[in-house]
């Protein structure tokens, strides 16, 4: 492995907690690699695909539709696009619920059984309808309401104020939100579900007209999410402030001062339902008016207006791109200051719609991925020579993140030791889940269990994945082995030592 590693008293730098004055303290700082590291909930997502398919044709994409699943070669590698971690599902109501009551599971099953397959996770979005009939609400849905289809261009009329359906209609509500809350009792903290977005209303669940709504339609209709979903992460719409300030008032902390909130979330067993954002329009610089455009004129106030600029510090910031990238290109807009501006907004996933980045553009998106959500970067790692009858390994480790965003699943980091006949995997508590951009320091200590011979043994480290104890997120350090552990040095286990 490639580190700076010195052997010094430990009194010179400092002892980790426990640490014997008279231990020799190995110091080791990695060398910081700066290669594109496909990590879990960030970088470019896959949209209606996965790793290894083909891309959209041209500057066109499909969504709302169950996916066409195209057959796999073997290979993960995305011709003219990032690797990614996350697939992003969308699919429309009429064919989740296709008879009332009825839901088509093995569609939602399959996306996460093959988003795992490609070493990815799947976010998901049910929109009410499209913007036809092929993509409009379940037809049992209009039978039940005696409602009938009528066309609208865009799904919602500005000027009348009308959508394809009547959103106060208590019939429309309680169906839709019924699938929601089935979609939450089934799949709620499924670990490869990423995420699910809040969409509640109008064509592909972008929510126009929302303002509009009742209060009793807009709590109804959110509280269909924020009952259901408590261990994955759900997103809102940079929307209007009605809907967007009851989505945040339902999500509760366990530090409340109201006794039935601080009751409510132990009974979750969660300290939060967190709530992140998401717009769908990044990249906007004159789209729909040459007066006005998204990224100058709306998202930067609608971010602090709303209430979410310090939403990024529990959950998600996720965007999809305006049209397609290669249409950012056609328009001459910035691409720096579309990416310095995400990065701004602490955004950890972006959907290209699988189609492909412009090849003029691959090193600077590349330097986007390096910036997009976590990098956690170890700088310096420390602890004994020696390990005594105490069976207390002390360390110290300083982390950077230089990315624009925290983890938001918990991946704790291990520390294994391994010889050529033995090795034990050693679990702490660090939550990388509070390691936000900038410095972040972890200071602790694991006992080494009795039934590990006494020896001479490597130690590594890993940010693994807290069911398997796997290596799931990739240090932007040089030295990794293939099975992604990181090794730091050598270590003895005595128990004769500091007799």
């Amino acid at each position: 492995m490639q580190f700076r590693k010195l052997a010094v008293v430990g009194l010179a730098f400092g002892l980790a907690s426990g640490m014997s004055a008279q231990q020799t303290t190995v110091v080791v700082k990695p060398v910081e690699i700066h290669d594109v590291l496909v990590n879990p909930g960030i970088g470019f997502m896959t949209f209606q695909r996965f790793n290894g398919d083909a891309l959209n044709a041209g500057k066109k994409w499909t969504e709302g539709f169950p996916i066409q699943y195209q057959p796999f070669s073997g290979s993960l590698e995305n011709k003219d696009y990032p690797e990614t971690s996350i697939a992003y599902f969308r699919v429309y109501w009429r064919f989740l619920e296709p008879e009332k009551g009825v839901y088509n599971w093995s569609m939602i099953d399959k996306a996460l059984e093959t988003a795992h397959a490609r070493h990815q996770t799947l976010m998901l979005r049910i929109a009410p309808h499209g913007t036809d009939s092929a993509s409009d609400v379940p037809e049992w849905y209009r039978q039940e309401t005696g409602e009938k289809f009528h066309k609208i261009p865009g799904g919602w009329d500005a000027t009348t104020g009308k959508w394809l359906i009547n959103p106060e209609n208590p019939t429309y509500a309680k169906e839709f939100g019924d699938c929601i809350r089935a979609l939450g009792n089934r799949y709620d903290g499924n670990p490869d579900l990423d995420l699910v977005d809040i969409s509640i209303l109008a064509a592909w669940g972008e929510g126009a007209g929302t303002s509009l709504l009742s209060d009793k339609t807009r709590r109804a209709l959110i509280d269909s999410y924020m009952d259901s979903f408590h261990k994955t992460p759900l997103v809102t719409q940079l929307g209007d402030a009605k809907t967007v300030a009851y989505t945040l008032s339902k999500s509760y902390e366990a530090g409340s001062n109201n006794a039935a909130v601080k009751q409510r979330a132990a009974s979750l067993g969660e300290e939060r339902t967190r709530v992140g954002w998401r717009a769908d329009c990044l990249g906007d610089m004159g789209t729909f008016s040459k007066a006005f455009n998204l990224m100058t004129d709306v998202y930067p106030e609608a971010i602090i207006n709303l209430g979410l600029a310090d939403a990024w510090k529990t959950a998600p910031v996720t965007m999809e791109a305006c049209g397609v990238m290669q249409d950012w290109k056609n328009r001459g807009w910035d691409l720096q200051y579309i990416m310095d501006q995400s990065i701004k907004w602490h955004m950890s996933s972006f959907n290209a719609k699988s189609s492909p980045v412009p090849p003029e553009w691959r090193a600077q998106v590349n330097e986007w991925l390096n910036r997009m959500g976590y990098r956690f970067v170890l700088r310096r790692f420390t602890y004994p020579t020696t390990v005594d009858a105490s069976r207390k390994l002390a360390f110290t480790s300083w982390w950077e993140n230089k990315g624009d965003a925290p983890a938001y699943r918990r991946y704790p980091l291990a520390l294994r030791l391994k010889s050529d006949t033995n090795s034990t995997i050693l679990m702490t508590n660090a939550d990388v889940r509070t390691w936000m951009p900038g410095d972040n320091l972890y200071n602790n200590s694991v006992f080494v269990p009795w039934s590990l011979p006494d020896g001479d043994y490597t130690l590594e480290i890993a940010l693994v994945d807290a069911a398997t104890r796997e290596p799931k997120i990739k240090i932007a350090i040089a030295g990794v082995e293939p099975d992604g552990w990181y090794p730091m040095g050598t270590i003895k286990i005595s128990a004769d030592a500091g007799k």
